[in-house]
């Protein structure tokens, strides 16, 4: 073996020796001996937490809320003053809602124009074509 091998059970350069000192956080030796921080204790905070909330054991769990009790977490909705509007002057007409021909679609179109009546809103469910559709007043009909 040659000299310059490595031996771990002895001391390298780049680790340091145990010099038997101790750190000052690691000793006794202190002026305030009265001092212990596991005696301070946990000072609570002054706001609400979810663990007094109703419903925490089982009894309550079991009970349930009241009907005054949830109406009283409700919160309003809030009304949104800056919304804009989709109506504006010169801006597109209302939407139309479902569109059906005036045979209802059930017969052979024999009209030449397409002509359908406003249903109203199925379910919201428009397709494109119906999206793009809007109401025209009479007195704009060329």
């Amino acid at each position: 073996m040659s000299d310059d091998t490595w031996d771990p059970d002895e001391d390298s350069p780049d680790t340091p020796g145990d010099d038997g000192v101790l750190g000052p956080e690691d000793t006794l030796s202190t002026d305030d001996l009265s001092y212990d921080p596991l005696d301070t204790g946990i000072v609570p905070p002054d706001r609400w937490s979810a663990a007094e909330r109703y419903g925490n054991t089982p009894e309550e769990s079991r009970r349930g809320e009241s009907l005054d009790q949830l109406l009283a977490e409700e919160e309003p909705d809030i009304a949104d003053d800056d919304a804009v509007s989709d109506e504006w002057e010169g801006g597109p007409d209302p939407r139309a809602g479902r569109l059906v021909a005036a045979d209802e679609g059930v017969h052979e179109d024999t009209e030449s124009e397409a002509i359908a009546r406003d249903v109203g809103i199925d379910g919201g469910a428009a397709g494109a074509e119906e999206a793009a559709m809007h109401i025209i007043p009479e007195e704009e009909v060329p």
